[in-house]
């Protein structure tokens, strides 16, 4: 028994004609493109028997772009965007200080409010209100006379107050009780 040690392979036909041109025109048309336009012609080597010369991928051109300036910008960026944030935090922090001191501040006002309001109702009292004016000599009338505004026309007698001791359940302001 004999080995054959060929192997057949199957090749598309040349084709004459159109194809055949339209590569030819392509090769030269690329020979005068690009980066190899002024390097000289590659010689040809004989057919192969193929016919066709083999296509190969080219590498990309390398881009080679400066670094330093990229570095620079994106550390600016990142110690802009810190100081942003420290800056901020900062002043968080100082107005709630402020707000902190507004608070005392109004609950101080609020609690002199509550005492004012007292004073001033103690103040508008009856009892408070005749012990001012037995204080300033008024005594109190048991027959009042009104008056009339549109026309002036008394109504009821007005008589005379007649001085009494006043005697209220409060003291007058700066005394004490047994002095």
């Amino acid at each position: 028994m004999t080995t054959s040690t060929a192997t057949t392979t199957r090749r598309s036909p040349v084709r004459a004609g159109r194809g055949n041109r339209l590569a030819n025109f392509e090769e030269q048309e690329l020979a005068t493109r690009g980066a190899t336009a002024l390097a000289p012609a590659p010689a040809r080597k004989a057919a192969t028997g193929t016919g066709k010369a083999r296509l190969r991928v080219a590498p990309p051109v390398p881009v080679t772009v400066p670094r330093a300036p990229f570095v620079a910008l994106v550390l600016i960026v990142v110690v802009a965007g810190v100081l942003g944030i420290l800056v901020l935090n900062t002043k968080i922090n100082e107005n709630a200080f402020k707000l902190a001191q507004l608070r005392s501040q109004r609950s101080d006002l609020d609690q002199q409010e509550q005492q004012l309001d007292q004073q001033l109702a103690d103040l508008e009292s009856p009892n408070s209100l005749a012990a001012a004016a037995c204080r300033l000599g008024m005594v109190k009338s048991n027959t009042p006379a009104y008056l009339q505004l549109p026309n002036g026309q008394t109504v009821g007698v007005p008589q005379p107050a007649t001085a009494a001791q006043c005697v209220t359940g409060q003291q007058p302001s700066g005394t004490t009780p047994g002095r």
